[in-house]
């Protein structure tokens, strides 16, 4: 029999985040903790004729900061947000790519839509004043992977290089296969999440006539309200979320700070419904029992779950029921908290931001509340920190993300013990 290589540990060494809250992961966590929300009315369109007037919007963010003038024309928004994160969490690291390591060190980032804005500006531009006015930039700006393309190319990562799309477990499915990529010894560092910039007229337009969306207009602040009675849909929000993974030798040699142990990937498939979770949860279920199988964990070991949460009837009842027949017993003993009441949905960005939230959780051991869950849904009756953040000391720590398409991707983070 062949010699089987052991698998290897993958850290997580440097975290970067662009959020309605905050486009730095400092001022992002302060806010998420002190239970503020980042959702308010659109301002960067007429919204008179939607049924829904508000979204989680990045306000503070200057491309400029990262690209010159003409740069900043010719690059979508949700790709500036990924290279934004990944800069942050690469100074977040003390990691740069260097000639010698650059094939080693790859990128999987991925959009749930990509570059809608650009596909909205050059068709107005192409109805409105003909063919010869289409730029010659779109195509490169419309492609969801331009993000992970922009990211090799401005920080000279030629390692493995991927875009997966998966709706709103993106961001989870980007790190789970750059997690898999280093484990397996294709390469030692990998930059790795999800991002969107989709709060625009035909996306509101497009869900709103799914009915997805919350249409709580006299109070934006208290839309998005997962596991609650009063909740009525998600709340559309952009941003993204970027972490760096590294090998354990290769992190402990450089002397890296450790954020926590990436564990355990698991996924799968509802095989039920476009846009609709199987309502007894089992997609999920599956998922979650997978990531921890992988990580070798028993349940009871689980502290925390950073739960996907929207805000949806379906969504959050198949959820809360996958955790009770994963956990048993145990499922009342968990922490469970949704990011997205605070932020809103940032579909393929949704599982990158979330994983950095999970991190910082663990790191500094509180878990972010649940905001707006002022009557519990019956049926969702576990322990989802209602309001107010938690001291916890969280030493694993799950997140979970699931998309349109019947697509689950969840994480398993475990505190690092040399």
């Amino acid at each position: 029999m062949g010699h089987v290589a052991p698998r290897r540990r993958v850290v997580v060494t440097g975290i970067g985040a662009v959020t309605p809250l905050g486009s730095r992961v400092q001022a992002f966590w302060d806010n998420l903790i002190a239970a503020k929300s980042g959702i308010d009315y659109i301002d960067t369109f007429d919204t008179t004729e939607y049924a829904t007037k508000f979204a989680g919007v990045v306000r503070d963010f200057q491309g400029e900061r990262y690209f010159d003038r003409k740069e900043v024309r010719h690059i979508d928004r949700f790709a500036q947000f990924a290279y934004a994160a990944t800069v942050e969490a690469m100074e977040d690291a003390a990691f740069s790519v260097s000639p010698e390591t650059a094939d080693r060190v790859g990128v999987v980032i991925g959009s749930g839509i990509g570059g809608i804005q650009s596909l909205m500006d050059n068709h107005e531009a192409l109805l409105n004043r003909g063919v010869r006015r289409v730029s010659p930039f779109f195509i490169p700006m419309l492609m969801a992977n331009s993000a992970a393309g922009l990211v090799s190319i401005m920080t000279g990562a030629t390692g493995p290089n991927g875009c997966p799309m998966a709706a709103c477990a993106t961001g989870n499915n980007a790190i789970g296969e750059a997690f898999e990529i280093i484990r397996d010894g294709a390469a030692d560092v990998m930059i790795a999440g999800g991002a969107e910039a989709a709060v625009n007229p035909l996306s509101v337009a497009g869900f709103g006539a799914l009915r997805a969306l919350s249409t709580r207009n006299d109070a934006p602040r208290e839309a998005s309200r997962p596991f609650d009675m009063d909740r009525d849909g998600f709340v559309l929000a952009e941003g993204a979320g970027i972490v760096l993974l590294e090998e354990l030798t290769g992190a402990l040699s450089r002397g890296a700070k450790i954020y926590a142990e990436l564990v355990g990937f698991g996924m799968s498939a509802d095989a039920h419904h476009l846009t609709a979770p199987d309502p007894d949860g089992s997609g999920a279920f599956r998922a979650m029992e997978a990531a921890l199988a992988d990580a070798a964990i028993p349940l009871v070991q689980v502290d925390y779950i950073n739960a996907h949460a929207t805000g949806t009837d379906l969504g959050d009842r198949s959820e809360t029921t996958a955790i009770k027949r994963l956990f048993g017993d145990h499922a009342y003993r968990l922490a469970i908290s949704a990011n997205k009441s605070q932020i809103g949905h940032l579909l393929g960005a949704a599982g990158g931001v979330e994983a950095v939230a999970t991190l910082k959780a663990m790191e500094v051991g509180v878990i972010p509340p649940t905001v707006n869950l002022e009557r519990a849904d019956p049926l969702c009756d576990l322990d989802y920190v209602p309001r107010e953040a938690r001291r916890l000391d969280v030493r694993v720590a799950l997140s979970n993300g699931f998309g349109f398409g019947g697509h689950n991707d969840v994480l398993v983070f475990r505190r690092y013990d040399e």
